[in-house]
């Protein structure tokens, strides 16, 4: 890992440009034993925390540059006031990027991303970003891919280089459809799912959790606990009995369920076989959305995978 530093700040796609070609031709050792020179992004909103440290400490483990980039996206919020409650935290976030050893930050302004206002023409996330978190947040996953295009353009290396672009299994519906945008689209990158990082108690980290209370932080570790409960019949190859899951959750009055899920893992569609009430085999995601309070929570877990 790199020493603990500030990462260069950068503001333009034609200074990262600039900097990432200068770094990955430049920085001695950059090619090690002959294998190609790689570059690792890491694209954040910022209000960084230790979910996205690790996401910085991957990328730096396995590339010799690493970017990282600042952008509160306007296109994935449905309120203006929302947009507007999004934490900022600059300096802090450059301080935690540059205990990862990240060497840049990209942070440009929203005339840079959009220099003609809201773009007429978007990444359209399909049926796949109409359901769950889509539904919820109409366009949410539409904003989310264009400017996941948008900086996967930018950061891409101008020289000879892999490109490697990492992401949160906490956000399980994004990553699924950002794969399918790189698989579908030949953009020319590998992208990268990093383990979701919790609490000691379980609850996993989100930006959002700093608006919720003592009382209502303690509630939502049903959320963890009902995933762990599918998990562990998963693995031992139970019936996954949901709706005893669902009834854990919709027990704990501070919070108020919107899904619960068990589905294909790569399609996000119903699994074809019967795990409520046969032993479950194979292999799917479960999917949990709540609001505790005010606060909209998400998390999921992988069974059999």
């Amino acid at each position: 890992m790199s020493e603990h530093r500030i990462p260069r700040l950068v503001r333009t796609s034609a200074e990262l440009l600039d900097a990432t070609t200068e770094l990955l031709d430049g920085r001695p050792g950059s090619r090690r034993e002959g294998q190609r020179a790689s570059l690792g992004l890491v694209p954040t909103m910022g209000a960084l925390h230790e979910g996205h440290a690790a996401l910085a400490r991957a990328a730096r483990e396995s590339n010799d540059v690493v970017v990282a980039s600042i952008f509160v996206n306007p296109l994935q919020f449905g309120e203006q006031a929302d947009l507007e409650r999004y934490p900022r935290q600059l300096d802090q976030d450059l301080e935690l990027l540059g205990s990862c050893g990240v060497d840049l930050a990209f942070v440009p302004a929203e005339a840079e991303m959009y220099p003609a206002g809201p773009p007429l023409i978007t990444v359209n996330s399909g049926a796949l970003g109409t359901k769950f978190e889509g539904a919820a947040r109409p366009g949410h996953f539409d904003g989310m891919l264009t400017v996941v295009a948008k900086l996967l353009h930018s950061a891409a290396p101008a020289v000879d280089a892999g490109f490697r672009c990492y992401f949160g299994q906490k956000d399980a519906q994004q990553l699924v459809l950002i794969r399918r945008m790189v698989n579908d689209l030949d953009f020319p990158a590998e992208i990268v799912a990093v383990p979701t990082v919790r609490t000691a108690a379980g609850l996993a980290l989100s930006s959002r959790n700093c608006f919720l209370t003592d009382s209502e932080e303690s509630a939502a570790l049903v959320l963890s606990r009902a995933l762990r409960l599918l998990k562990g019949r998963a693995e031992r190859h139970e019936a996954l009995d949901l709706d005893s899951a669902v009834a854990l959750v919709t027990g704990q009055p501070l919070v108020t369920l919107d899904y619960f899920e068990v589905v294909d893992p790569a399609t996000l569609e119903p699994l074809a076989v019967n795990w409520r009430d046969t032993p479950f085999t194979g292999e799917a995601l479960v999917l949990i959305a709540a609001r505790v309070g005010s606060v909209r929570l998400i998390d999921n877990a992988q069974l059999g995978c």
